[in-house]
């Protein structure tokens, strides 16, 4: 009996001793706490390499930045984006695209010019000749003869003063003797001659006019062809399909295209709308045309009255 007591009292201590050992240390009192922290804020000593005080300096993402940054004419680093909003204007766009691009950019704005320029000549020159004619029509609505339709007119520089001139003149080489078939029939040839250069004075540059409108999307595909090709081989020898590389080189080859179509549409456009003009402009010259035919079949009526009154006398 005394024994198990022995044995219990010892089981007890060991008990006693072992919470003693298992129990946690007394935590840290209020006024220690904050004498830890300076230590976690402290600057990095002298002795740490730039290397492993980079990683804290930085995030992620500016990591990532700077990793595609390019280097601009300066020799300055900028990111991809403030390289194309920089570059990808259409003067700078011109300044670094290929020589030969350049070539056709320089091609069609010289043909989108020479369009503009036709257009206007064109315009002032069919509305003065339109009006002049129109007034000179007016001027001979009431004339009984050639002679008094070349008084109205009063030598004016019209396609009208010209079939004016070239029937009288064919009554004059003809003579008396001539019958009024044989002369209203080389009146007629000369006035179509008089129609059809009135009809090529009028039509002058609207062949370039046509020529531009045709060539100039082609000559612009060409000149987008040939930078698309100098683009990939620029992405061949940069090994790499960022966009900062690709987009400027396909954006220069697109805007040959973009200035072929600028020169073609109004070509097109201007040459319908001389083309209109042009045909109510000759058909003002074929009513005057008429209008002399038929003032030298009445002086021929005349003349052959006069004839039969001389005979019959």
């Amino acid at each position: 009996m005394k024994l198990c007591r022995k044995h219990v009292a010892e089981i007890l201590l060991s008990a006693l001793l072992v919470l003693s050992l298992a129990s946690p240390l007394p935590a840290q009192t209020p006024a220690a706490a904050p004498a830890a922290r300076p230590a976690e804020t402290q600057p990095p000593s002298p002795q740490a390499t730039p290397a492993q005080a980079a990683p804290a300096q930085s995030s992620p993402s500016s990591g990532k930045d700077q990793s595609t940054q390019l280097p601009d004419d300066n020799g300055r680093s900028i990111s991809p984006t403030a390289r194309m909003q920089r570059d990808l204007s259409p003067w700078s766009m011109f300044l670094s695209a290929d020589i030969l691009v350049k070539a056709v950019m320089v091609i069609l704005t010289f043909a989108s010019l020479v369009t503009w320029t036709l257009f206007f000549a064109k315009t002032v020159q069919l509305s003065r000749a339109q009006r002049r004619l129109r007034a000179a029509l007016g001027h001979i609505a009431d004339a009984r003869t050639l002679s008094d339709a070349q008084l109205a007119l009063n030598a004016s520089d019209t396609a009208l003063s010209a079939l004016v001139r070239s029937a009288l003149q064919e009554v004059r080489l003809s003579g008396d003797s001539a019958s009024d078939e044989g002369i209203k029939e080389r009146a007629a040839s000369r006035f179509a001659e008089i129609v059809r250069a009135e009809a090529r004075a009028m039509r002058q540059g609207m062949a370039i006019l046509a020529t531009i409108g045709a060539t100039s999307p082609f000559v612009g595909l060409f000149g987008t062809v040939w930078g698309i090709m100098n683009s990939f081989i620029g992405i061949s020898k940069a090994q790499t399909t960022n966009l900062a590389v690709v987009a400027p080189g396909i954006a220069e080859a697109l805007l040959a295209t973009a200035i072929g179509l600028i020169a073609a549409i109004p070509a097109v456009i201007i040459y319908n709308h001389f083309s209109r003009a042009t045909k109510g402009y000759l058909e003002f010259v074929s009513r005057g045309s008429g209008a002399v035919g038929r003032l030298l079949s009445r002086d021929l009526d005349r003349v052959r009255d006069r004839l039969l009154t001389r005979a019959a006398e």
